[in-house]
């Protein structure tokens, strides 16, 4: 059987893109095995993977892209992977920027030396969040990059020396930059399961600033889907944007939670804006659309309140 290499496999978006796959819901993957590699940090939890391995299909490294001999092994077996591994919270990129740096940065120069080793496909997901604040209208693939944090910087940089093994040694590689992802087994660090949590537990939410800062929303279930087209038919060294419409300022994020709660405004604290925060990220996802024929299905309202009652 052919085989996939996800690596943050059992982090937020990995996992369920796992799922999906042993449940046959990703065309393409149904005969595949999945090899998960995870490092298990503070985002990645073997929960989110409780139950995978009764499928025959599935096998469990725990391990981390940083270790060069562990991914060269596995990548030189697999007809393919798939890079979800990464640091992704802003916040903490801030307080801490070196472990970003090194693995979003060397883990990925790290799978990029063996994926041309061994001429396999390679797929990097990435992030809105590198092309910096966007004041008017939405971002588009050929945009010039400006990320404004740590995490967003070290996501750019990897983005750019994936393109070079494609311009350099013509390596079968192709990059998703998506919006904000929300759904369930999140971790309680983002603002969804973070507000809900608080909101449960009857405390205050905060808000940073004035709370109009602009965000793009997407459903984890339409980010995978996205993520398995672009696996099986994406051009080789294209970038594709994946987003939905939905976009909210994180006040009105917060009414939304708010509203399924039945609580008002005087719910919300605002807060110190924090460093480097970006105003408005909006792309463009007209490229994915028609080429590839993706669209979002869920809603962000009834998703939310799907969410609310796990």
């Amino acid at each position: 059987m052919p085989k996939i290499i996800v690596t943050g496999g059992a982090g937020f978006i990995g996992s369920r893109f796992v799922a999906l796959l042993l449940e046959n819901d990703l065309p393409g993957f149904e005969d595949w095995d999945v090899i998960v590699i995870d490092a298990l940090t503070y985002a990645g939890s073997y929960q989110n993977i409780v139950g995978f391995e009764e499928n025959k299909r599935f096998k469990f490294v725990h391990g981390n892209i940083l270790d060069a001999p562990v991914i060269d092994d596995l990548i030189r077996n697999s007809d393919g992977i798939i890079n979800f591994a990464a640091e992704t919270h802003v916040d903490r990129s801030i307080s801490s920027p070196r472990e970003f740096i090194e693995t979003n940065y060397l883990g990925v120069a790290n799978i990029l030396q063996s994926i041309h080793k061994y001429s396999k496909r390679y797929l990097q997901i990435s992030t809105d969040e590198v092309y910096g604040s966007v004041l008017n209208g939405y971002s588009v693939e050929s945009d010039s990059l400006d990320p404004s944090s740590p995490y967003s910087a070290s996501k750019a940089a990897a983005d750019l020396l994936v393109l070079s093994y494609k311009k350099t040694f013509n390596s079968d590689v192709v990059i998703t930059r998506c919006s904000n992802n929300y759904g369930p087994n999140q971790f309680p660090e983002k603002i969804i399961p973070f507000f809900i949590k608080l909101l449960k537990e009857g405390k205050q939410v905060p808000v940073y600033g004035n709370g109009l800062n602009t965000r793009d929303w997407i459903h984890v279930d339409d980010h995978c889907k996205a993520i398995n087209l672009v696996f099986h038919h994406g051009k080789s060294g294209e970038i594709y944007n994946v987003g939905d419409v939905e976009h909210l300022t994180n006040l009105e994020l917060v009414e939304i939670i708010l509203n399924e709660f039945s609580f008002g405004k005087e719910r919300i604290e605002f807060v110190q804006d924090r460093l480097g925060h970006d105003f408005r990220y909006a792309i463009n996802s007209n490229k994915i659309r028609s080429e590839l024929n993706w669209t979002p299905v869920l809603n962000i309202r009834d998703e939310i309140r799907r969410l609310i009652k796990i």
